[in-house]
């Protein structure tokens, strides 16, 4: 059974990198993006979705862990004044 969860595991991590290596050679039109004034040097658009993807990736779970961290502390309190 661990065998097949492996090769299961390995399956889909092959199926992300050849999914995203043929996002990436599929948009490769130079793009620039404009925010607040600021504009950024023309590079591929893929590199403005994966960069985000990235950013995403790291921040989702850090905000997760400091949502989880107030709310366990709130409860704590609360079950300590109750007591």
């Amino acid at each position: 059974m661990r065998d097949f969860k492996r090769a299961v595991l390995g399956g889909f991590a092959l199926a992300v990198i050849f999914g995203t290596v043929i996002f990436i050679l599929e948009n490769q039109q130079p793009t620039s993006l404009m925010f607040l004034g600021w504009r950024s040097p023309e590079l591929p658009a893929s590199l403005f979705f994966i960069g985000a993807l990235l950013l995403g990736m790291l921040f989702g779970p850090v905000l997760g862990f400091v949502v989880y961290k107030r709310k366990s502390a709130k409860l704590k309190r609360s079950l300590l004044a109750h007591s």
